[in-house]
């Protein structure tokens, strides 16, 4: 007798793939994620796809130092640490069957993917990019974070740099992309910045980055290239930035609507009663937008909305 049923398909799981240069923030980010989205009543897991990774701050569901480290690649094989870490990826690539296994112990769980910051794992090698794909046909919805030090925005040629970047990670990488400038805290550490924030964060006009870079002598010699580069930039139109200080509830939820909405991942009604619980208990303590909000309001035109009242409008 045949089963007339239909067949049932897999459920859907969310997550982020946290990706970014070294020392972007990537850790400290999925602590403070897991942290929030904890508050919120989201049940969530992080996952260490970083072999280097020690002394994990967070708690760690799948850890790959259990498949490989980086450590015995580089003693084993003689390797040094960027060729080292392209091996890691490779073996993790060749032992997906492994990853599956660990994986399915959380299906009803949202997902961190705390990936490693080598920035040609993202721009040209393809061990990641088809391990991403590989999540995909597991029925993972997956946003790919990637974080960037806000004192870029400080340098002009560094910020045209990061620009590149994050556009190649983008194509390359083929995922939902969510560009994030961490540190917003520290921004001005390195200097004030040329224009205002929402320059940067949107992208605009790269024409007056490249006047900046023309007064300088040794940039002006390379004016030609910094043309065609940013020709490139906003050609694509596709790069623009989401600011973040980890510490501050207003940012962190800025980030994770709009890491939501890349993915398709809905907010349940109890998840959203308690981000308002969360966002009303802030504003009645008096919560001091210090940091991240202070340096908006120094760098906003009149007339736009600061990041205090746009959230304040969800």
């Amino acid at each position: 007798i045949m089963d007339n049923q239909p067949l049932r398909s897999p459920s859907l799981r969310f997550g982020q793939v946290v990706i970014g240069p070294p020392g972007s923030g990537k850790t400290t980010y999925c602590r403070g994620m897991q942290e929030f989205l904890g508050h919120l009543g989201r049940k969530v897991v992080v996952i260490n796809m970083d072999p280097a990774n020690e002394g994990l701050p967070y708690p760690c569901a799948v850890d790959i130092s259990e498949l490989v480290t980086l450590d015995d690649v580089m003693e084993g094989l003689k390797l040094g640490p960027n060729g080292g870490l392209l091996y890691c990826m490779e073996y993790l690539e060749a032992n997906l069957d492994w990853l599956e296994t660990k994986l399915e112990k959380y299906s009803d769980s949202y997902f961190l993917f705390d990936c490693p910051g080598q920035v040609e794992l993202y721009t040209h090698q393809n061990s990641v990019k088809n391990v991403f794909a590989q999540l995909a046909k597991w029925n993972f919805r997956l946003t790919a974070v990637h974080l960037v030090d806000s004192h870029y925005c400080a340098d002009p040629a560094k910020f045209i740099s990061v620009l590149c970047t994050s556009l190649s990670t983008m194509l390359h990488v083929e995922l939902p992309q969510v560009n994030v400038l961490s540190k917003m805290d520290l921004i001005e550490q390195y200097g004030k910045l040329a224009f205002n924030l929402d320059f940067y964060t949107e992208v605009m006009d790269l024409t007056y980055l490249l006047d900046h870079l023309a007064a300088d002598p040794f940039f002006r010699k390379f004016l030609k290239l910094n043309e065609k580069l940013a020709d490139v930039i906003q050609d694509y139109s596709l790069v623009s930035f989401v600011p973040l200080n980890v510490e501050e509830k207003e940012s962190m939820t800025q980030v994770l609507r709009t890491v939501d909405k890349a993915n398709g991942y809905c907010f349940g009604d109890l998840e959203e009663r308690n981000l308002q619980a969360m966002m009303s208990a802030a504003v009645g303590a008096d919560f001091q937008f210090n940091s991240t909000l202070g340096v908006q309001e120094r760098y906003v035109g009149d007339g736009e909305k600061t990041l205090e009242e746009e959230v304040m409008d969800l």
